[in-house]
């Protein structure tokens, strides 16, 4: 998941951990507070020392650098132990868990997977300058750190997005906060790619705005004020209870007064005007709503924590989520009902609209499709450039177009580990990966810029081509400054070439040839003292420099020196002068890394000042890898470009499939192909009606899906394709309550269908799939006829309206111009239905066809679906027979009133 994943809290038992805690706190009353007072024993340094720091780190497992590996304590061990299958055992006054350095890493990912919170606790001095310092008999000094040693894995591997979502609302006005309704504000970061969104809206007392940008961000974690209103308390509720036990969203609750705007003012002016200079930046920042601000505000204080704050310094890099000129409007209610991000079935990608156009090569083109999925363009213009790219690498002979794919494939994630770079997080083997990458990809590019003027002509795939190149220039000359082999090893001390441009390291190591000289030279010395002008220096688990002697001639060893280590055969020895100079080597050395460790910090932040050209690239580069996954999509049989124009009102579809049914079914079963013409100047409405299961909502669905994937600017499903563009998709279908939310079947279903009244304009489409059916018959009917009249006459939308109540199909003889009735044609097979005997009456046997057909079906056939789904034959005797009597009773009526 991300740094951020962690539990909500973390439990604090009648453990030995909590008890011990307890007692400390007790004592703090007391004069000795080194005394634990339920067990009468003394807390040791370090106990003390974790003590302190899980009082400020509550809701963290703390895992303590102590050597050459990490501890954890109290219930924090008995958390690792459970979790990495570890031993714990009691030390003095806690239990307690280790695991090696080298595998830290491993095991943190593993505790934030399984949700916790993990905080890594780092000794900030090394063995050798401590000895050497006025400090030496006291214990390290310790501190939370955000652990800088990313892997190479964590750019090569396919992570999903990641983003930390803060929300703030604003409910000043009494009469609006009573109904409900209140201004949002969002700022949404994700951490691995430098991303930074915001957005305020209005929402009504539905959260149903709120409700669409959490569904199509997908966020890991969500910061919130202590006290929401009721209803976005109930969405985020329902939203994070239906997330799976190891995949749940983490909340982060801060104090209201983070979120009040004086305070929030305050931080954000203290923020831009005093550590990131620049009156432009915070003119930029107050531009922003009043919401938004108080969010970035608690933003600032949660980054903080974790050192990430950087990536808020430039605020002309904030982007707006939602933008109504610019993308086609996708509510939540639309993006679940069209399965656009993930199927309904288990919230996974297979089986959505994404599934189907993703064929992308790389993780940051991955990242962009998913952008473009979810906000389809408005402008033929800009929809045609994608399109005609498409239709370029599609129909192009030129072998330019598969060496420019062959290049996506198996590259790390290059936009994520820029980031890294960029916060200073990464290491030498992460950075030597990206810069090499991205200088191969310059080079290669590079060789290709004459035959891209001369063959691509699309605009779109030209221009980010051909820009590649300029905006990739600066980083070869960082490659060069690198010794590729330290930087694979992580060996930061020969990892520079040439030492011109770093003094200190190049004295640094002066300093240790000298004194690595003056011990070369004192060798001369012991051969002449312990008589033996063959003897060498040799080194033994870690010690250098050591004599050794055989057992036998110990006594030509001078007395002052030291005995090191022996075996049965011989004896390992120091003299005075090696024990000095080796104690001096060793502090040398470790400067030397200190000093190394600083000078890669610097280096990194000189090359952080090409991060926006090169973040720039890969955006270029995520771009090419979209429209290489769309002209995939495109080579799929029976796939045509779609004719997309700005000023006409009309969605005409000839033999159209459903993009994601057409490739479950493969090639065995052929999906059933139907037409669809609907105008602005003439029918722009379609009632449908058609027996349960007889294909109705596939296909408003597909109709849907189709008029999505062509201002997309992909190639669509059928023979032919005409759209007007359209503003929104607005659907309401499916029946279900919604428990969290305190909201019934029906109550769910006119909320959907009061936002749709309220945002649909006469350039939208409307899909309402049997409205009305979560009441009584009456009721439902009046709603259905009412809401579907109001469409026609007022609002103008196209609009596909599947009912089973013939009574709305009367609107037909009203509005005849505008309205047509349909249905999903079917067979009803007498033979199998059987002959009836007296009052036994069998339900009738329907062969669907899926075929769109003028007319309204009187009857829905719902006994059928009864037979399909096993109900027994008893109950289906006796409902034929009920259904029958109904239908006889209705009818008599009719015929009286006539």
């Amino acid at each position: 998941r991300t740094i951020f994943s962690s539990v909500v809290s973390v439990s604090q038992g009648r453990g030995q951990f909590s008890a011990s805690l307890k007692s400390y706190e007790n004592s703090q009353n007391s004069s000795d507070t080194n005394l634990n007072k339920r067990t009468k024993s003394i807390y040791t340094p370090l106990e003390l020392q974790f003590i302190e720091m899980k009082k400020k780190y509550k809701d963290a497992v703390l895992c303590v650098e102590c050597g050459y590996k990490y501890r954890f304590f109290g219930e924090d061990a008995e958390i690792a132990a459970k979790e990495l299958n570890i031993y714990c055992h009691l030390d003095h006054n806690f239990m307690t868990a280790s695991i090696p350095s080298h595998r830290l890493f491993v095991h943190v990912r593993r505790l934030v997977a399984k949700g916790h919170k993990v905080g890594v606790i780092k000794q900030m001095e090394t063995a050798a300058l401590k000895a050497a310092g006025e400090n030496k008999s006291s214990l390290f000094s310790r501190k939370l750190t955000l652990d800088d040693s990313v892997d190479v894995e964590g750019v090569t591997a396919d992570v999903p997005d990641n983003y930390l979502l803060c929300v703030c609302e604003n409910g000043d006005n009494l009469k609006d906060r009573k109904k409900g309704d209140i201004v949002t504000g969002i700022m949404a970061i994700q951490p691995t790619t430098g991303e930074v969104i915001f957005d305020s809206f209005r929402d009504c007392a539905s959260r149903s705005e709120l409700e669409s940008r959490v569904l199509r961000l997908q966020p890991v974690e969500i910061i919130l004020p202590s006290r929401l209103s009721d209803q976005s308390e109930k969405l985020i509720h329902s939203i994070t209870s239906m997330r799976l036990q190891d995949d749940r969203i983490r909340i982060e609750r801060m104090e209201n007064l983070n979120f009040e705007y004086s305070h929030a003012f305050q931080r954000v002016t203290d923020f831009y005007a005093k550590e990131v200079p620049g009156p432009q930046k915070l003119s930029v920042i107050l531009s922003l709503d009043k919401p938004v601000i108080c969010s970035l505000a608690a933003v600032i204080a949660y980054l903080k924590e974790f050192n990430l704050e950087k990536m808020l310094y430039n605020p002309s890099n904030f982007k707006r989520l939602s933008s109504e000129t610019e993308y086609m409007t996708i509510n939540g209610t639309t993006m679940k009902n069209l399965e656009i991000l993930q199927n309904q079935t288990d919230m996974k990608t297979k089986g959505s609209l994404l599934w189907v156009l993703d064929h992308t090569k790389t993780s940051f083109g991955r990242r962009r499709l998913k952008k473009w999925v979810t906000q389809p363009l408005l402008k033929s213009s800009e929809i045609n450039a994608r399109l005609d790219a498409v239709s370029e690498i599609l129909l192009s002979e030129s072998s330019v177009f598969g060496q420019i794919q062959t290049l996506l494939c198996k590259l790390p994630d290059l936009q994520r580990g820029l980031c890294s770079v960029f916060h200073k997080k990464c290491s030498t083997q992460e950075f030597f990966l990206i810069v090499s990458t991205l200088s191969r990809l310059d080079l290669e590019i590079q060789a290709f810029v004459p035959v891209i003027h001369s063959h691509v002509r699309s605009p779109l795939l030209k221009n980010a081509l051909l820009e590649i190149p300029d905006l990739l220039s600066p980083v070869k000359q960082y490659l060069k400054i690198l010794n590729e082999e330290a930087a694979k090893t992580g060996d930061k001390t020969q990892l520079f070439k040439d030492l011109t441009d770093f003094p200190v390291i190049r004295k640094k190591k002066e300093e240790i040839q000298d004194v690595l000289s003056k011990i070369q030279l004192h060798l001369l010395d012991i051969r002449k003292q312990i008589k033996n002008p063959s003897a060498e220096y040799v080194t033994v688990s870690g010690q250098e420099f050591l004599i050794e002697v055989k057992n036998s001639h110990k006594s030509s060893v001078p007395s002052d020196w030291v005995m090191v280590s022996s075996t049965k055969a011989v004896s390992r020895f120091h003299s005075p002068f090696i024990t000095e100079n080796y104690r001096l080597l060793n502090q040398l050395r470790e400067q030397l890394v200190l000093g190394c460790s600083a000078e890669w910090l610097r280096f990194l932040d000189h090359f952080s000042e090409h991060y926006h050209p090169v973040s720039k690239a890969i955006c270029h580069l995520a771009t090419v890898d979209c429209l290489f996954s769309l002209a995939q999509v495109a080579k799929q049989g029976d796939y045509c470009r779609p004719t997309v124009q700005d000023n006409r009102r009309e969605i005409i579809i000839k033999n159209g499939r459903h993009p994601v049914i057409d490739v479950l079914l493969g090639e065995q079963d052929q999906y059933v192909p139907n037409t669809t013409s609907l105008s602005g100047d003439g029918e722009r409405v379609m009632i449908i009606t058609g027996p349960n299961m007889g294909g109705k909502s596939s296909y408003i669905k597909q109709v849907a899906l189709i008029t999505a994937m062509a201002q997309i600017g992909s190639f669509v499903p059928a023979e032919e394709a005409t759209i007007g563009i359209v503003d929104g998709i607005f659907t309401r279908m499916g029946a279900a309550d919604n428990i969290y939310k305190g909201r019934s079947t029906f109550m769910e279903e006119l909320t959907d269908t009061a936002e749709i009244i309220r945002k649909a304009t006469s350039r939208s489409l409307v899909i309402l799939d049997e409205l009305g059916r979560g009441t009584s018959t009456h009721d439902g009917i009046a709603i259905a006829y009412a809401t579907l009249e109001h469409f026609i006459r007022d609002v103008e939308a196209l609009t596909l309206f599947v009912t089973h109540y013939p009574s709305v199909c009367e609107l037909q003889r009203l509005y005849p111009d505008t309205v047509g009735n349909y249905h999903m044609a079917f067979l009803v097979n007498e033979e199998e239905t059987g002959q009836q005997q007296g009052m036994e009456e069998n339900p009738e046997f329907i062969t669907f066809l899926y075929q769109i057909t003028k007319g309204v079906s009187a009857r829905s056939y719902g006994l059928n679906v009864a037979k399909l789904a096993d109900i027994p034959q008893e109950i289906l005797k006796k409902a034929a027979h009920k259904s029958k009597e109904l239908e006889r009773i209705v009818n008599m009526k009719r015929s009286e009133q006539q």
